[in-house]
């Protein structure tokens, strides 16, 4: 029987990473840091991996040291890999070049993320793992957390095969950090698949004083080029290797890969080509279209490196007129960014095919929503499309962006979508990875949380996205549609709009220290009116005081967390008090009985605490106060 488990992209990476690999050699950079965080401590607790031994993790002085270290491990016939993005993942290049010109295996996990150009961003794109695509690394993209399992160990098996290094890639944050309940693969099963008489040979080319060879020398122009192209029939070889291997996954999964996935209408017209956790909104919205009728459907990239125009064709539908591919990443002065060259190479040396259109989504973790994804595929049916486009933004200056509707919901019917707003460092986002676990482990619901998270991360805003359903949940965008708020920090509702998008008849809970009567004079008028005209369940917890009083000080998770199972009716309350407090236990036991005590403690205090707020008619009336920029210019509004 299948073993579900509720995990985020870096902990499914390092699931597969430590089992199939004897040393890792690492250093932290964000959001990759988990991945090597998560295996150091496996292998403090001892666990082996599918060899019976405990992985060697090795943290090294930087990125670049790191990726000298799995140099040298692999020369010394080690199976390596490590775990990084962005500017690490360049320090790493010079090294990948060796790795790879040496046809030497292994896996790089990357959670991409965007480089630092005009500005810094700790955030999620394809920028980094573009910026090496040309170091002779093959690269499987991942678009959810259960393909992070699933294809991490199509990795390892490949690249064992196919004596040719893989970059593994999963989009930073909205994949490395989303929390989902998939299926785990366990160690003894994988064994089985991987090929250990090729790993016997990879460990036979080894560097031994038993038998010496002469490695890394200098070659002149009379055999650099031809040592150049001799590795050619390993890069042919790979992506019917990569098949291969998915076959194996799929075989023991259920769940089918190829190199190159399609979805959709099977006499589409208009298609869209991505790679990612793109992927997961496109299907929804495909999925969506094509029950009302339209031709539409989408290429799912998995194996990017090396680009395998004949699986691509393969995929692509007879029917197709027009094709748009999106790019996540940007290169300034380029005629096109890199997939939509690849898809346009392809097709022009097949001798044609339907119009090809670029677009760019998504840098910096840039939100892509459903209504985004349909954009593309109306600009797509319009008579005259934008043949290069971005989406998501605003783009005033150069004009290159597609026009997005408000919303579009496309999350499967009956999920309970929930947003909390709380401050770094009070317990906010803890406590709701401990609730998407507690149902995701519990029960027979599919869950989903992500997290976005302030650049300040301790002391700045959190606003946690949690999704629970009947059915698996491909929504990888934020939540617009709540059927419950909660708002951690009073101070909030006179800084943002905490009720953007709540339902009709949603719960809103807030923590503040005033009573029902506080209300009209602390709330903002346009807050009031949209609880009324919404008829939204209200309800105010001091969950500051209760925490204060159980001595846990500022940390109020465990307060919102009981307010929380208590309004949301998600699991019974009883069961959900029972297995919080297992989940206190677990998590605090270590620290001893008085931390266990004190918040099981604020768990007995908060339902009795929670008050139900009348709300008054007149609310729903109320005129917004004249706002202090009304006679601002423009730009300043």
């Amino acid at each position: 029987m299948a073993k579900m488990k509720t995990m985020d992209g870096n902990t499914a990476a390092a699931w597969v990473a430590y089992a199939m690999s004897e040393t890792a050699a690492i250093y932290p950079i964000t959001p990759s840091s988990t991945m090597g965080e998560i295996a150091d401590e496996w292998a403090s607790q001892g666990r082996k991996n599918i060899f019976g031994q405990t992985l060697e993790v090795r943290q090294l002085q930087s990125e670049a040291g790191a990726a000298g270290a799995v140099h040298g491990a692999l020369a010394g016939g080690a199976l390596t890999t490590t775990f990084t993005a962005s500017q690490g993942l360049l320090l790493m290049i010079p090294n990948m070049y060796k790795i790879a010109g040496e046809l030497l295996p292994c896996v790089f996990h990357v959670s991409a993320r965007a480089i630092a150009a005009h500005a810094l961003s700790i955030f999620g794109d394809h920028q980094d793992v573009m910026a090496c695509r040309q170091t002779g690394f093959a690269m499987l993209s991942a678009a959810s957390v259960q393909e992070v399992m699933d294809l991490s160990l199509v990795a390892h098996l490949a690249t064992v095969e196919a004596s040719v290094p893989f970059v593994s890639f999963f989009d930073g944050f909205r994949t490395s950090h989303e929390i989902q309940k998939i299926e785990v693969i366990d160690y003894a099963s994988m064994k089985p698949l991987l090929n250990m008489d090729k790993v016997a040979a990879f460990r036979a080319r080894a560097m031994n004083p038993e038998h010496p060879d002469v490695r890394g020398t200098a070659q002149n122009p009379d055999i650099y080029f031809q040592g150049r192209e001799a590795s050619n029939a390993c890069y042919d070889a790979i992506p019917a290797i990569v098949e291969d291997s998915m076959a194996k996954v799929t075989a023991l999964t259920g769940r089918a890969y190829a190199p190159f996935d399609y979805v959709g209408a099977p006499d589409a017209e208009r298609v869209a080509i991505a790679m990612g956790s793109s992927c997961e909104t496109l299907e929804e919205v495909v999925n969506h279209l094509v029950a009302k009728g339209e031709k539409v459907g989408l290429i799912k990239i998995r194996l990017f490196r090396p680009f395998s125009a004949g699986h691509f064709l393969a995929a692509l539908p007879k029917t197709a007129r027009i094709a748009a591919v999106l790019d996540r990443t940007k290169e300034p002065g380029a005629l096109g960014d890199p997939l939509y060259q690849d898809v346009c190479t392809a097709l022009l040396e097949q001798g044609g095919g339907p119009a090809v259109i670029a677009g760019r989504y998504g840098l910096g973790s840039k939100e892509f929503t459903p209504a985004m994804a349909k954009a593309v595929f109306d600009n797509m049916a319009a008579a005259s499309p934008k043949a290069h486009f971005t989406v998501g933004i605003t783009d005033d200056v150069t004009e290159t962006s597609l026009v997005t509707a408000e919303t579009l919901d496309t999350t499967p019917h009956g999920t309970v979508q929930c947003k909390f707003w709380g401050l770094g460092s009070d317990g906010t986002v803890g406590a709701n990875k401990q609730a998407i676990k507690i149902i995701g482990d519990n029960t027979d619901m599919y869950a989903q949380g992500y997290f976005a998270y302030d650049s300040k991360k301790s002391g700045g805003i959190t606003i946690s996205h949690l999704r629970f359903g009947k059915k698996p949940i491909q929504s990888t965008y934020l939540v617009t549609s709540a059927d419950y708020v909660a708002c951690h920090n009073p101070s909030y509702v006179h800084l943002y709009d905490v009720l953007e998008g709540i339902k009709d008849g949603g719960t809103f809970v807030l923590n503040s220290p005033w009573s029902a009567a506080d209300m009209d004079a602390q709330l903002p008028a346009a807050m009031r009116r949209t609880i009324a005209r919404k008829h939204l369940r209200f309800y105010t917890v001091d969950a500051v005081k209760i925490a204060g009083e159980a001595g846990l000080g500022g940390r109020i998770n465990m307060v919102m967390q009981t307010a929380f199972f208590k309004l949301a009716d998600v699991i019974p309350f009883d069961e959900a008090v029972r297995l919080l407090k297992n989940g206190i236990e677990a998590a605090y036991g270590k620290k001893g009985p008085k931390i266990v005590e004190m918040n099981c403690a604020a768990v007995d205090r908060a339902a009795d605490a929670l008050v139900a707020i009348a709300v008054p008619a007149a609310w729903a009336d109320l005129a917004d106060a004249p706002a202090a920029t009304d006679d601002a210019p423009d730009y300043v509004r």
